[in-house]
């Protein structure tokens, strides 16, 4: 029976990082159903922004209450999860803080205390966060798309933050041997005094109730990451480092078309004549995008990686001037569609089982689409360097190329352009009159 504690906690831990990993290879099977692009082109820049925004928080800060909260929580969270280092150790051996022995008890305590000190700090941070986001009555957070369980699902992470961290410091104000050597205790000497009038076996039984509740607290968290906005954690290093390099407001062609005006434009050529071997350019099977399946797989990762903090959206000047477009929507829309999109694969046997639905009008209506300027501001402010932007303009592509639907004024221009030589309707001949104007 002296092993059973172990026993528990090993299956305890092994559920749990399993489920993760079938969590991860789900998501990593449905980013992958995204077309291929290239994405390896400079990496000492590619590492050098993912060092500067994902791990250094370089655009989190622009805003600085939130940026800075934000920082105290990312960085607290993380290093005081080192100690689940030590819990794992003494759960699956049977010791108490096995690391005490070889650390020392002077380096051990700073360690502890650093954490603790952190701890509270997570804690108030995330208490500013909360009144932020349910009393400050702040606009981004009370958009349509943050009705329901978005809204729940961001109180939830918090939640869950305050909870592990009060545990933390309930498990060290309830060790007797820790809180009398006094190293490492700046935080949990307070709440010791909270159990002086509890016999010894009762303060075991709460110390070691903290213990498996908190450790078993990181386990669900860690689960709970693949259904919620926090999936960012993991992401934005991976996200940041394979994000667009290109110019913003450098659109990508599609070689089909480019080769077909060149064509046009080149007097000397043969427009009957067969392409060269070797040259010939594969005729895409749709042009742009009204399902996730046609958008590539750094977008869908976009869509998991949104963190729904909605910085994209009160910079987006269409949003600002009433218009139904809010970038943030568009990113939840498209992994809400990817998350439908994998379970119609999961119970159909691997397979997609057509469900009557798609990306466009059923989750993204061609009314936000045209909404947007193409200013790149929600691309700018994204602290993860997602590109709404680009999946915008691949389903506004659909909407040209494929179905013609483009706005009344739009298709007067091109036909315009294709007539006269210039968006006006005018005769060729006086297209450079403006130039004699006084």
């Amino acid at each position: 029976m002296q092993y059973l504690p172990n026993i528990l906690f090993f299956i305890a831990l092994l559920a749990g990082v399993g489920f993760f990993v079938m969590n991860i290879r789900k998501l990593t099977r449905n980013i992958k159903l995204g077309k291929n692009v290239n994405r390896t082109d400079n990496p000492s820049l590619r590492f050098k922004n993912m060092l500067k925004i994902a791990l250094g928080q370089y655009k989190m800060v622009r805003r600085p209450i939130s940026g800075i909260l934000h920082v105290v929580v990312y960085v607290g969270f993380i290093i005081i999860n080192i100690e689940v280092l030590e819990i794992v150790v003494d759960g699956l051996l049977g010791t108490h803080r096995v690391f005490q022995g070889f650390l020392g008890d002077a380096f051990y305590g700073f360690l502890i205390g650093t954490f603790e000190i952190l701890a509270a700090l997570v804690f108030v941070s995330v208490i500013v966060f909360w009144t932020r986001r349910n009393v400050a009555n702040i606009k981004r957070f009370l958009s349509r798309e943050m009705k329901g369980w978005p809204k729940m699902d961001g109180n939830l992470i918090l939640y869950f933050e305050m909870v592990l961290m009060t545990l933390f410091l309930v498990m060290n104000a309830t060790d007797p041997a820790f809180q009398q050597a006094g190293l490492g205790n700046p935080i949990s000497q307070f709440l010791a005094p909270l159990f002086d009038g509890f016999s010894t076996e009762t303060i075991h039984a709460v110390e070691r109730t903290a213990w498996w509740i908190h450790i078993l607290g990181i386990l669900v968290f860690l689960n709970y990451l693949y259904y919620s906005k926090h999936l960012h954690i993991l992401l934005a290093f991976p996200n940041t480092y394979y994000a667009n390099l290109k110019p913003k407001g450098q659109f990508n062609n599609l070689a089909s078309v480019t080769n077909e005006v060149k064509l046009m434009m080149d007097p000397s050529a043969d427009p009957y004549a067969a392409p060269a071997e070797g040259e010939e350019e594969p005729i895409p099977e749709k042009f742009g995008a009204s399902e996730v399946t046609d958008l590539n797989w750094v977008q869908l990762m976009n869509a998991y990686t949104c963190t729904e903090c909605g910085r994209c959206t009160s910079a987006c000047p269409a949003n600002l001037t009433g218009k139904k477009l809010s970038p943030r929507k568009i990113m939840m829309d498209t992994r809400d569609r990817l998350e439908e999109v994998g379970r119609n694969i999961d119970a159909n046997g691997g397979t997609f089982k057509d469900d009557g639905k798609q990306l466009l009008n059923d989750y993204i209506t061609p009314e936000e689409l045209w909404a947007c300027t193409s200013c790149n501001a929600c691309v700018e402010e994204c602290p993860v360097s997602i590109d709404p932007l680009s999946i915008i303009m691949d389903m506004r592509r659909y909407l040209v190329m494929e179905q013609s639907a483009a706005p009344q004024e739009l298709n007067m221009m091109m036909t315009n352009v294709e007539n006269n030589g210039a968006p006006w309707q005018y005769n060729q001949q006086d297209r450079l009159n403006w130039t004699k104007e006084v």
